[in-house]
């Protein structure tokens, strides 16, 4: 089990923490942008082949024991058409990831597990990403930037990688790896007012 890493307060009071397992900055950074309460435990899950999102991410909160605070499971991927996009292993194939996007639409897919002792919430999280056009130049300078490195898709869309895009169809930050649309409105129905929602 992980230590805690991080914990907010609100309003002068402290809240049950969230735990999430994941180990993630971009996770902890939008729980924080949320003002959200958690503590992280890296979760001991081990990610086969040839499965979802969703199952990986209920594996994940599974693998931590939360005690009376819920757990937050999260797994994102990238796909274009048929094919899973991961992530790069060097910039060559950084580069040719990123030219077969330009100009094209790609999906990014997430699956969430929010759970507790009595229950579990699963479900699933679309956002479609439009690149422009790109050049030559746009792809040698991104690659360059060394951005790509450890990204799914080759690309971190809350960073420089936001020059590559076009326009995206639903949640943005679900693009930056946690559908935080689909997480508030979870808190909001399941702990009305305890993490500021509902």
């Amino acid at each position: 089990m992980g230590a805690p890493v991080a914990e907010r307060r609100d309003l002068g009071r402290v809240q049950t923490p969230l735990i999430l397992a994941s180990t993630s900055p971009q996770r902890r950074a939008i729980l924080e942008q949320l003002h959200v309460p958690f503590r992280v435990m890296a979760p001991a899950f081990d990610e086969l082949p040839g499965t979802s999102p969703l199952e990986r991410a209920v594996g994940k909160a599974r693998s931590v024991d939360g005690g009376d605070a819920p757990v937050l499971g999260v797994d994102t991927e990238v796909l274009f058409g048929s094919e899973l996009l991961g992530k790069p292993g060097n910039a060559t194939e950084a580069e040719s990831m990123l030219e077969a996007l330009s100009g094209r639409t790609h999906e990014v897919v997430s699956g969430l597990c929010l759970r507790t002792e009595a229950w579990e919430e699963l479900h699933t999280a679309s956002t479609l990403v439009t690149f422009r056009v790109l050049t030559p130049r746009d792809l040698a300078a991104y690659v360059a930037a060394g951005e790509w490195e450890g990204r799914a898709g080759a690309y971190a869309i809350q960073g420089l990688g936001a020059s590559l895009v076009e326009r995206i169809e639903g949640d943005f930050l679900n693009v930056v790896g946690l559908p935080a649309a689909l997480l508030v409105r979870l808190l909001a129905d399941r702990f009305a007012g305890l993490y500021g929602f509902g």
